[in-house]
């Protein structure tokens, strides 16, 4: 059953062929069941016209024959009967019957002289509902009903019966017993080529479907098979066009589109690789000349005592921007090294706790205990590069404090035997859903004017998110708007091991909100 299930999902040709078969059986069965009823209907009606006349005229021409015996001295009433109960024998021209003379019920008196049956079959297989309506008719009456032989075999007849005068005796009933032996014969045949031609038919117009649907579904499935290549990354596959029908124009637009996406590919990796070496050289190249402008702006710094007011500040102006600067450069560089796929670990055990505190102390206002701790009382020793764990701390908490609106911060590690977790929750104004797709985008910034105060430079989630793949780590995120904002870090104590717990929630309420999102690997 599970296998079949499994095909049914999974198989466009073998849903096609159980549906055309199911609904072949269905059509051919209620045709085949209306024609068998037709012609069963057809055969014992005119069967039953045929008995009810035969058995009108053997009727009638028996009651002639006991009229006769009060004028022919000779002719006695009980060989006129055994002879109109042994009309029973078949002739080529009579129809197999067998004959029932029973008495009519009389009040407080018997009936049954001359009760007599041919054939085996006793007087009381006359169901009672025909006797009532034979008794209380003078014409012919007749049903159909099986019949209950002296041996306890049954057979269906047609039963014809009618009232009959006994010279001398109180009114009889007789009854002609027509069986139905031939035309059950016929039905049996009749029912056997039904069944015969529908399983025939059945299977004709499976196998004619499955010819049909192959043919159309064949196509579909390369293509589908060609699209999981492409997929796959082989831009160079390509479906066989054969004639010029409309699986053949399939094809070919196909193909049309497989070339213009590799050539729009093609066009992005170059773009993409002439973009990154740009952003590589272009940091690069920045670097000595900005050397020289820091330090020539650093003279004018010193200097700026014996400068004027507005001087002065243009040159604290000016070692901010330059300070600025440096870090989008050296942003910008390390990107390029993610995108080149050159940065690499410098792993180390080091204690996350004191990552952690380090990053806190540096961006915490002096004076100021904006910042709330909840860590383990021990160490917590991990095997992470420490100058990127910590930049992602710096990062987050960054942010943190930068859309916090002045309200606490809750950093949370916890650990267990094979990963840590660190927590950075804030209650400020939060993300909402269509601002959380583009939460780890490079150079985004939910508010430009916020980030310009901050002096931020639109990078620093992004590569945190990267150092967290770097560590074979995740990186989630839980937002809600005027509700805050937590992210929740977690690698792996040593390299190579998966991680296996989720040791911190990223939705810190466990409850719906306006936005749950997690982002990995797959998320980007």
């Amino acid at each position: 059953m599970r296998f079949l299930s499994n095909r049914w999902r999974t198989s466009l040709l073998f849903r096609v062929i159980s549906t055309t078969f199911a609904l072949s059986i269905l059509l051919i069965g209620a045709t085949g069941s209306v024609l068998y009823f037709q012609i069963a209907n057809g055969i014992y009606k005119e069967k039953t016209n045929g008995s009810v006349v035969e058995a009108q005229s053997l009727i009638q021409y028996s009651q002639e024959q006991l009229f006769s015996t009060q004028y022919i001295a000779k002719t006695k009433v009980k060989d006129v009967i055994s002879n109109i109960v042994r009309s029973t024998d078949q002739t080529l021209t009579s129809s197999p019957r067998d004959v029932v003379l029973v008495g009519a019920p009389i009040k407080n008196q018997k009936n049954s002289l001359y009760n007599s049956a041919s054939g085996g079959i006793p007087v009381s297989a006359i169901p009672a509902s025909l006797r009532k309506s034979v008794e209380h008719s003078d014409k012919i009456k007749w049903i159909r009903a099986p019949i209950v032989f002296n041996d306890s075999s049954k057979s269906d007849a047609i039963i014809v019966g009618g009232l009959i005068d006994i010279p001398g005796q109180p009114t009889y009933e007789l009854y002609y017993v027509f069986h139905l032996s031939e035309q059950e014969t016929i039905l049996s045949l009749v029912i056997s080529l039904i069944w015969f031609t529908g399983i025939f038919l059945v299977l004709v117009v499976g196998l004619l479907s499955w010819y049909v649907v192959r043919q159309t579904v064949n196509p579909v499935r390369a293509a589908a098979q060609i699209a999981e290549k492409l997929t796959a990354g082989d831009l160079d596959r390509r479906m066989l066009v054969h004639g010029k029908d409309e699986m053949a124009r399939l094809a070919i637009s196909f193909n049309e589109m497989a070339v213009s996406m590799q050539q729009q590919i093609s066009r992005l990796e170059n773009l993409s690789r002439l973009q990154q070496r740009f952003v590589s050289d272009v940091s690069h190249e920045l670097r000595t000349p900005l050397t020289t402008i820091r330090m020539a702006s650093q003279v004018i710094f010193d200097g700026k005592e014996q400068l004027d007011p507005s001087a002065a500040r243009s040159a604290e102006l000016l070692m901010s921007q330059i300070a600025r600067f440096e870090l989008l450069l050296t942003d910008l560089l390390e990107v390029s090294r993610f995108d080149a796929s050159a940065s690499i670990l410098e792993r180390s055990p080091v204690d996350i706790k004191a990552l952690v505190s380090q990053a806190i102390d540096q961006l915490q206002h002096e004076g100021v205990k904006q910042i709330r701790s909840n860590f383990p009382s021990g160490d917590v020793i991990a095997e992470v590069d420490p100058r990127r764990i910590e930049r992602v701390m710096r990062n987050l908490i960054a942010n943190a404090i930068d859309h916090s609106e002045n309200k606490p911060i809750v950093i949370t590690i916890k650990d267990s035997d094979t990963e840590v977790a660190v927590a950075v929750r804030d209650y400020g104004i939060g993300f909402n859903e269509s601002e959380a797709k583009r939460l780890f985008d490079r150079f985004w910034r939910a508010d430009p004017s916020r980030s310009r105060i901050r002096g931020g430079t639109g990078l620093g989630l992004s590569i945190s998110l990267d150092d967290a793949r770097l560590h074979q780590g995740t990186l989630f995120a839980w937002g809600s708007p005027n509700n805050g904002a937590q992210f929740v870090l977690t690698v792996p104590k040593l390299p190579g091991i998966p991680i296996q717990n989720d040791l911190i929630p990223a939705n810190p309420n466990l409850t719906t909100s306006t936005s749950f999102l997690s982002f990995n690997e797959d998320d980007i």
